[in-house]
């Protein structure tokens, strides 16, 4: 399976320990409707948790892998890009959205970008996923 693969099969088996373990310790997740980035492998699992408990008839549709583009840091060719677009429901309300993920050279996910789309849905998942990161933290 490629290095790619392995995140993606992860979160289509909803395997939070498989997911976890393709984390690489010093992740990064960014998404538009929250307020400040993830940090740390504690910090994304807790909320990888919470978005699987939250999205209903979550599957990817499609797929798109590369390599980092000329101009980062990485040298042209170094390790896989990857973009999964995907379909869910939050609530009820249908989300389409996008996991941009960037691997590092020992294939674990330095960073994930998670972008969501029509904004009624992008706002209610916002909300729902602020409430119970929260309540997890004062649990």
């Amino acid at each position: 399976m490629t290095v790619p693969g392995t995140f993606r099969a992860a979160v289509e088996s909803k395997d939070l320990a498989a997911i976890t373990g393709t984390l690489d310790p010093a992740i990064e997740f960014h998404s538009p409707v929250m307020v400040k980035p993830y940090q740390g492998r504690d910090a994304v699992t807790a909320l990888l948790r919470v978005l699987l408990e939250v999205f209903e008839d979550f599957h990817y549709t499609d797929e798109l892998v590369g390599s980092a583009p000329a101009g980062r840091s990485d040298p042209p060719g170094g390790p896989p890009a990857q973009a999964l677009i995907f379909s869910a429901r939050v609530m009820g309300k249908h989300v389409q959205g996008l996991d941009l993920i960037r691997f590092n050279d020992a294939g674990l996910v330095t960073g994930l970008t998670v972008m969501v789309r029509p904004l009624p849905a992008a706002m209610t998942l916002a909300r729902l996923v602020g409430r119970r990161m929260e309540a997890n933290e004062s649990a």
